[in-house]
């Protein structure tokens, strides 16, 4: 198992998690302000460490890889394990840093008002969670897996994050990512509908996993 990667999936994960639920927990300049937060720290880490790990930085985006047949399970197992641990620490970091009275980021469910207020269920929570983490991990598949996008696939893969959180983060803070949510919660002690937010985003990127080999995998058959 190469060390080098693991330190990078680590890292990457740390600095998501401590930016982006950091920008979230402070929540100074809204719901913008935490979207480009999450999308600069992912284009930031696919630049620095794209050529060493794959800057997955998500449990999700490497069980759709794992799918893909694009990392061997082992690899995999170990990039979990620095994933989730990296988003711990991130968290615990935050705690030690921040006022106790923030949230540390936690991603929750919500209450809407658009007219009147309405309270988004566990079940639409995952649904939120499945389809945008699906588009999240096609995007990678399409342009960082398939080499098409060339220099440009970081900053796809960044701004894809930032309008996926604009849409789903009013309605379950735009988690895509179990350990984003995994992290606050063990920090915080806050463990409300954890499930959705680690089956969702897992059934989302095995759904672009499957749609990858299905459909858009250039298997070399294709004519021009």
């Amino acid at each position: 198992m190469n060390v080098r990667n693991l330190v990078a999936e680590f890292i990457g994960t740390f600095a998501l998690i401590f930016i982006g639920a950091g920008a979230l927990a402070i929540n100074v300049g809204g719901l913008l302000e935490v979207a480009l937060a999450h999308g600069f720290v992912v284009i930031g880490f696919i630049y620095a460490y794209g050529h060493i790990s794959g800057s997955h930085i998500n449990p999700a985006v490497t069980l759709g890889l794992l799918v893909a047949g694009e990392i061997q399970l082992t690899a995999a197992i170990g990039y979990w394990i620095v994933q989730f641990a990296g988003g711990i620490a991130g968290a615990f970091l935050l705690k030690v840093i921040l006022p106790m009275e923030t949230d540390l980021g936690v991603t929750v469910l919500t209450t809407v008002e658009t007219g009147g207020a309405f309270t988004v269920t566990p079940i639409m929570g995952m649904f939120v969670e499945i389809i945008l983490t699906f588009f999240l991990v096609n995007i990678i598949f399409n342009t960082a897996v398939s080499g098409k996008a060339g220099n440009f696939a970081g900053l796809a893969i960044g701004l894809t994050l930032i309008f996926l959180i604009l849409m789903g983060g009013p309605l379950t803070r735009a988690s895509l990512n179990p350990a984003r949510t995994l992290g606050p919660a063990v920090a915080s002690g806050n463990y409300s509908d954890l499930w959705l937010y680690i089956v969702g985003p897992c059934v989302g990127g095995v759904l672009a996993a499957l749609l990858h080999i299905g459909v858009f995998k250039d298997n070399g058959s294709e004519t021009e």
